[in-house]
């Protein structure tokens, strides 16, 4: 049993001879240290916030107004224009017709392009003033236009009125030529004129100063056609319409005065004629201040001048204009008379 002994004491020795025998199992290395984190890179600061831009200065505003005549008849249109400047797409003005502090109209109106037109139709007479005002905005300053007035006519005037319709009425009438006084008053010359002109008009012949009278002189209406104008300084007399008109060269017409001429059975002469006698004064028959045409006829002054043919051949004026037609008149003039 002895070598058996020993085989299991060597089988026993030898594992452990063997483990002596090994090397001795390295000590494990730690793992490296992490890397540091690199330091965080600091945020610069915020930048500082601009200032909100400053919004332009509103450009100075300019506001003007015209209006088309500073007179008009009652239920004629006042006509407005207006210019704002300068010139921005989207403004407006508010434009207002006042009279005796109270608004008539108020109305606002665009001005985009600098310009503007408005209106308005007084219905009665007096005094109208037009304002208008450009509130400030972002583009363009507040503006105020000077105010326009306008005097607004009653289209009507009666004998002895004294207003702004009896001027008008002279006016106009002056304007065309008809024998007028400027008084301001509707006086006895103011009545004749107003024949006169419903004469040349084809009106009835009467010296009322009615609207149509008004409408009519508004219009341009009452001019006197020279049928002769290559005659010179000479005088017309249109049977017909029952006026007499002198004329200066060129055929410009200087005076038109209402005339009375031969009634039927004593018709004026028409033809073309030259003064041959003049007679101032009053004569046997009434003839006052008298240029003789042909034979007995003649232009003159006379006490009834009716408004239809009714003399014995003579062109009858109103004695109050019969010096003036006497000293224009003279010898040699042509008196051209025709229906």
């Amino acid at each position: 049993m002895r070598p058996v002994r020993l085989a299991l004491i060597t089988l026993l020795l030898v594992p452990a001879t063997a483990a002596a025998q090994d090397p001795a199992p390295a000590t494990p290395e730690p793992p490296p240290a992490p890397a540091p984190a690199p330091a965080p890179t600091p945020e610069p600061p915020p930048a500082p916030t601009p200032p909100a831009p400053t919004p332009p200065e509103p450009a100075a505003g300019r506001l003007s107004l015209k209006v088309a005549d500073d007179e008009v008849l009652a239920g004629s249109r006042i006509r407005v224009e207006g210019r704002l400047t300068p010139a921005v797409r989207g403004e407006t003005v508010k434009v207002r017709f006042v009279r005796g502090g109270k608004t008539l109209r108020e109305v606002t109106v665009r001005a985009g392009d600098g310009t503007f037109v408005v209106g308005y139709r007084p219905r009665t007479g007096g005094r109208v003033t037009v304002r208008a005002v450009h509130e400030a905005s972002a583009s363009v300053g507040a503006a105020r236009a000077t105010p326009r007035h306008v005097t607004v006519i009653k289209p009507s005037a009666r004998p002895g009125e004294r207003s702004a319709s009896v001027r008008w009425l002279q006016r106009k009438l002056a304007l065309k030529h008809y024998a007028v006084s400027r008084s301001g008053v509707f006086d006895a010359a103011t009545g004749r004129a107003v024949m006169a002109f419903r004469k040349v008009t084809g009106m009835a012949r009467t010296e009322q100063a009615t609207e149509d009278v008004f409408r009519r002189l508004d219009r341009g209406m009452g001019d006197f056609k020279v049928r002769y104008p290559q005659h010179g300084r000479h005088v017309e007399g249109d049977i017909t319409r029952g006026v007499l008109a002198l004329i200066n060269p060129g055929g410009k017409v200087h005076r038109i005065y209402t005339t009375s001429p031969g009634a039927p059975a004593t018709p004026t002469i028409t033809g073309s004629f030259r003064v041959y006698l003049k007679t101032p004064g009053t004569n046997a028959k009434g003839m006052v201040h008298s240029s003789y045409f042909i034979r007995g006829y003649a232009v003159h002054g006379y006490a009834s001048v009716p408004p239809y043919p009714a003399s014995h051949g003579c062109f009858r004026i109103p004695i109050p204009n019969a010096a003036y037609v006497y000293d224009w008149m003279k010898l040699g003039t042509r008196v051209d008379a025709y229906r």
